[in-house]
């Protein structure tokens, strides 16, 4: 990605000044001023002591978010050469981080005289309306007035006859005037993300339109006359109310791409189902009409909202609405619960042990939800609905929805669902916040509380465990906390290497003081199995004492005063934590406890590495548990071969391990989750432990294949972990954990083959993307070309290639996998270059096709894009984020 300028450089030949005026740059024809925290003011001093100079202007960037913007807008109708004017908001950021919104809530009358003006972008501003001078700029090609608060287009909209590209995207649109079929010259129309309830059939009169965006709006039908619209290749209809769509659209010609998920679809028309260009999933094919209530409501029907795979936000109105996100997750806002429209921004991240501190024995069930702005609070609860990963069902776990409020986590009342074909296991909660959440499977907490006059406490895992407070326990009320974590005879035996040796299950009280209590406490604990009363030797019983942390584990059957009845044992405390009852010959038995229960916490895995069988350049690495090996190997068969798994190794959950590529094989050191050479993992028990690394040779492989490996390493051992395991970790190769085999197979030469670029193809350069959200360059684009292989014709449609551009490349190229990869790839970025969305279809693509891989790897390299860009920004001095968005300009 290349790198902002320095402020203090020398302007390039042709210029209009040759130098910089209090930090601003008049370069040629241009004046970008946006990127300033003062920009406005500079426009103003400059435009009073060069104005000759700045009338001649052709490209002009401000912000919106400045207070001299009213300003500084008088001057700009006197820029009569005018030809790209951007006046956007969302430069700068509230104190949540989300984006603000611009001033701007009208424009001068006058602008309507920039007869020049060909290009106007005033996004992320506060239109109610559209000013009624825009429609004057008879010249205008491209309009962009998305993130604003439009109600409605102005009637004689259709005077832009020579409007290509039009986006209204993120507004409140309720409908269309009759006008806008007059837009004759119109290619690309988004209006995506608004509140249209129906269409004009004049919509039908678009014939140029190639591109048309209707999602996310309250649409439950589309007129016929869409059928009209021959040069349409793009319609995307998905997250919207429709119960029905007309089967003449499967008759347009030139259609590449119907995109009707996430609709109320229970009935299609043949034509369009046969389709291989439609997109259905999400619809209720063939189920019977549910309303839509809320678990607590019997009310109408709220609106439903989808925000696609690419979006981060959503907006909440008065009315309410049903969200749900395209990773499973759904939210209910009843009526009421916001008093004005608020847009909230969601994303989903990997947990990081450093910040998602995991109590002993909970397992992670999903990844972190991130909802802003935080601290958000609404008029009426807000129920979320997470998907998670289940565990197997056991009696002493439940699952929970856990929060972070940004100096702590705490667990919400949650109630599990199973929903959905095929039924999907989900928790529900009521947020009290907007923060971070995420689900995990704990022990079960049985929970009092204990006032003055005393109470009784009960196990729900084992009823056979209680706890009595006798009157005068303590002087304020306070909040108890059971848990128990039973051990079964065969695990300790397994462990200990002793069939004799019997325990109790383990039993862990807590409170909410730090007091010791007045007045004994009395726990009573079931005898170990095979052990009554009757025949008890009270030289084999023990009762051990561990810390909150179970570090050590105290022997203290010797302090206590011990009753025993046919089943049970009984003594008395004054203070909490882990408590367990042994029964065994064995004498330290304090050391076989801490080793018992450090092996109840590990999860014994095993390592797989594959190769791509169309590409081995594509390893695919995965930490398994060993009882989940063999489904998994059965499942990725068909698509990947190689070695056997790893030997079994132990790792504790969110514990950090690495995978090192040796022996003269590299990879991408730029990758995010490359640590010094090596690609870094957490491993938990419950989530998919995989990456898919490409991977290139040190060698020239024309000659000779590449007998590499790869090896598994620990990493940080994390905080919790036992004494006696970090112990263990220390030393000779005691970070090493397994090393597989990974081959690259001899190149073939080709006849007639050529260097870079292949087979004669030369790509002009190009890139995707802008600076602010990350670049995909051409070398980029190479590096995925090498890695697509057959299913190069998949992708290319789900691009939005035709068929027939698809078989006339295949054709071509019918000789060289190669070539029919990179035309095609190629051929698709250089038509969408000047698409600012062009990466997230890419992603998208990549994603419908089957390859993830290819996908997460995309990714990573726009997210090192715009860390890039972050610190090209910090070098050159400047304060606020800017935006380096620029929308495609049409030139007559």
């Amino acid at each position: 990605m290349a790198e902002l300028p320095e402020v203090g450089e020398a302007l390039g030949e042709g210029s209009l000044v040759t130098a910089a005026l209090e930090g601003c740059r008049l370069a040629g024809n241009r004046l970008n001023l946006d990127v300033y925290p003062d920009g406005c003011r500079q426009f103003l001093e400059l435009f009073e002591k060069r104005r000759e100079e700045v009338a001649q202007v052709e490209f002009l960037r401000l912000n919106c978010n400045e207070a001299l913007i009213d300003s500084t807008l008088g001057s700009v109708p006197l820029l009569t050469c005018l030809r790209s004017l951007v006046l956007k908001g969302g430069h700068a950021k509230d104190e949540f981080g989300a984006c603000q919104q611009g001033s701007l809530t009208t424009l001068p009358q006058d602008f309507g005289s920039l007869l020049c003006l060909t290009h106007l972008d005033l996004s992320f501003n506060s239109f109610s309306r559209l000013p009624s001078c825009v429609t004057d700029l008879a010249s205008l090609r491209v309009l962009l007035v998305c993130h604003n608060s439009l109600v409605e287009l102005p009637e004689n909209f259709g005077r832009l006859s020579k409007l290509t590209f039009f986006s209204a995207m993120k507004n409140q649109l309720r409908d269309l005037p009759r006008s806008i079929g007059e837009l004759a010259a119109l290619q690309r129309l988004d209006l995506s993300e608004n509140a249209l309830q129906s269409l004009p059939d004049e919509i039908g009169s678009l014939y140029n339109c190639r591109e048309l965006d209707l999602s996310g709006n309250q649409l439950m039908g589309v007129p016929d006359s869409l059928a009209n619209l021959r040069s349409l290749q793009q319609l995307r209809l998905h997250s919207n109310l429709l119960v029905t769509v007309p089967a003449s659209l499967a008759s347009l010609p030139n259609l590449s791409r119907l995109d009707l998920q996430n609709n109320r679809l229970r009935s299609i028309p043949p034509e369009i189902q046969s389709s291989p260009f439609v997109h259905l999933r999400g619809n209720p094919l063939g189920e019977p009409e549910i309303p839509l209530q809320s678990d607590e409501s019997s009310s109408g029907e709220l609106r439903r909202v989808f925000p696609v795979p690419s979006e981060e936000s959503f907006t909440v109105t008065p009315e309410g609405c049903k969200v749900i996100l395209a990773c499973g997750v759904q939210f209910y806002f009843p009526p009421g619960a916001a008093t004005s429209s608020v847009t909230i921004h969601f994303q989903t991240l990997s947990p990081d042990p450093q910040w998602v501190k995991l109590r002993h024995h909970d397992i992670l069930l999903s990844e972190v939800l991130e909802l802003r702005p935080h601290g958000v609070e609404f008029q009426q609860e807000v129920q979320l609905r997470m998907p998670y990963t289940s565990p197997r069902t056991l009696r002493e776990r439940e699952v929970v929805v856990r929060t972070f409020n940004g100096q702590s986590w705490s667990d919400l009342q949650t109630k599990v669902e199973r929903r959905g074909k095929p039924k999907k296991h989900m928790a529900c909660c009521s947020i009290p916040h907007f923060s971070w959440f995420l689900v995990v499977s704990r022990l079960v907490e049985n929970e009092c509380s204990v006032p003055s006059e005393g109470t009784l406490l009960f196990s729900t895992v084992d009823p056979n465990i209680k706890v009595t407070f006798p009157p005068g326990v303590t002087e304020e009320t306070r909040s108890v906390t059971l848990q128990v974590l039973p051990v079964t005879a065969e695990e300790l035996a397994e462990i200990t290497d002793d069939p004799e040796s019997r325990a109790s299950p383990l039993l862990c009280l807590s409170q909410n003081s730090t007091v010791d209590f007045l007045r004994p406490v009395k726990i009573q604990l079931p005898l170990p199995p095979g052990v009554t009363g009757l025949t008890l030797d009270r030289s084999r019983l023990h009762l051990l004492h561990g810390n909150l942390q179970a570090q050590t584990w105290d022997d203290i059957t010797s302090q206590v005063v011990l009753e025993f009845t046919h089943l049970y044992a009984r003594f008395e405390v004054t203070h909490f934590s882990w408590y367990w009852l042994w029964y065994t010959t064995k004498t330290y038995i304090g050391g076989i406890a801490r080793k018992v229960y450090e092996r109840l916490r590990l999860y014994q895995v095993n390592f797989i590495a594959l190769q791509r069988k169309k590409d081995p350049e594509q390893v695919l690495l995965q930490c398994v548990p060993k009882h989940k090996v063999d489904p998994v190997l059965g499942k990725l068969h068909d698509r990947y071969q190689g070695p056997e798994p790893s030997d079994i190794v132990e790792l504790f959950e969110g514990e950090q391990f690495f995978a090192a590529f040796e022996r003269g094989i590299n990879i991408d050191a730029d990758r995010p989750d490359c640590v010094d050479g090596r690609i870094s993992f957490i491993f938990y028990s419950h989530l998919k432990n995989m990456k898919e690394i490409y991977v290139t040779a040190e060698v020239d492989r024309k000659g000779q294949a590449v007998k590499g490996q790869v090896s598994f390493y620990r990493g940080e051992v994390p905080d919790n972990v036992p004494e006696d395991a970090t112990k263990k970790r220390k030393g000779p190769d005691s970070h090493w954990l397994a090393t597989l085999p990974i081959k690259l197979p001899k190149l073939k030469a080709r006849s007639g083959e050529h260097s870079e670029p292949k087979n004669g193809f030369s790509f002009p350069p190009l890139n995707l993307g802008n600076a602010e959200t990350g670049y995909l360059t051409q070398t980029n684009l190479l590096g995925i070309a090498r890695r697509i292989g057959a299913d190069w014709q998949t992708i290319g449609l789900n691009l939005g290639l035709t068929y027939q551009q698809i078989e006339r490349i295949g054709y071509n190229h019918r000789e060289d996998l190669d070539s029919q990869i990179l035309n095609m790839l190629f051929s698709w970025a250089q038509q969408n270059s000047e698409d600012q969305n062009c990466v997230e279809k890419l992603i998208t693509a990549m994603k419908e096709s089957g390859r993830q891989d290819i996908a997460d790897e995309i990714e990573m390299v726009i997210e090192l894009g715009r860390q890039k860009y972050r610190a090209s920004i910090r070098r050159v001095g400047l304060d606020q984020e800017s935006s380096a968005e620029d929308s495609a300009i049409a030139m007559v």
